[in-house]
């Protein structure tokens, strides 16, 4: 059976464990065939992000039209997009409808505090996302509104969805104060809470990369965004609770995404 082609449209994580590199776990631990655009590429590892190094929009349109023109891509993910002349081309393939099932992971700031994006080259994309992801710290940067409550969330991701996507998900992390990692679904008329047990641990680093990658294979599958949105929750968790006594690096380390530690 010939696997279904995924596409990931995202910087490079030199430490493996976010951005093109994590996508790309996702896809092929979820038996997806996944194939890749670059946008930037970084210098980085657990302990954060030493440089970045957007790539010219001429060679990102460039990947994009090499795998768009040769593979038959059932969904795609974006994630750093690096400057606004990329989201341009990002967003005028979107337009074109050339990228289906598309999941937007605003990546805006890493989890060190470095800036690996802008405001305004995400909400190019949102009108022609399937599904957007941001975390709490995204939606409260691209709503101009605080966002560290469980209500303050379910607010944030109804702006969003204003903005056009047909989905919105914004991850609680540790939003909740009872021990639950609480995220907020938006869509299809409907505001859903999903919940699942909080999973201790310092080793989170490419969660948000991680949660957006599954939910394009599923899309890829042919789910519908709120299953597949729950999948990758599901997904997610694990991979977490696997890596949690793991020793890679000496700061946020990488998921479990093939579920070794099973």
């Amino acid at each position: 059976m010939t696997p279904r082609t995924v596409l990931t449209i995202a910087g490079s994580d030199s430490g493996g464990g976010a951005g093109i590199q994590a996508d790309l776990k996702v896809f092929a631990a979820l038996g997806a065939y996944g194939t890749s655009v670059l946008t930037a590429i970084t210098a980085q590892n657990t302990r954060g992000v030493d440089a970045v190094l957007p790539l010219p929009p001429r060679t990102v349109r460039e990947q994009l039209d090499s795998v768009l023109g040769d593979f038959a891509v059932r969904a795609v993910k974006t994630g750093m997009l690096g400057t606004p002349a990329v989201a341009d081309v990002i967003a005028a393939a979107a337009e074109a409808g050339r990228l289906p099932r598309l999941v937007v992971d605003p990546v805006l700031v890493a989890t060190s505090g470095y800036r690996l994006g802008g405001v305004e080259a995400v909400r190019r994309l949102l009108p022609y996302a399937e599904v957007a992801t941001p975390n709490r710290a995204e939606a409260a940067a691209l709503t101009g509104r605080p966002v560290a409550t469980v209500e303050e969330t379910v607010a944030a991701a109804e702006a969003l969805a204003a903005a056009g996507p047909a989905h919105v998900v914004v991850t609680g992390g540790d939003a909740d104060a009872t021990g639950e990692s609480v995220d907020v679904l938006v869509g299809g008329g409907a505001t859903t809470l999903l919940r699942a047990p909080r999973v201790p641990t310092r080793h989170n680093h490419g969660t948000g990369c991680s949660f957006s990658a599954a939910i394009a294979v599923r899309l890829a599958a042919g789910d519908p965004a709120p299953v597949a949105v729950t999948a990758a929750k599901e997904y997610v968790t694990r991979a977490l609770a696997g890596a949690r006594d793991w020793e890679l690096g000496a700061g946020p380390g990488p998921l479990d995404h093939f579920g070794w530690s099973a």
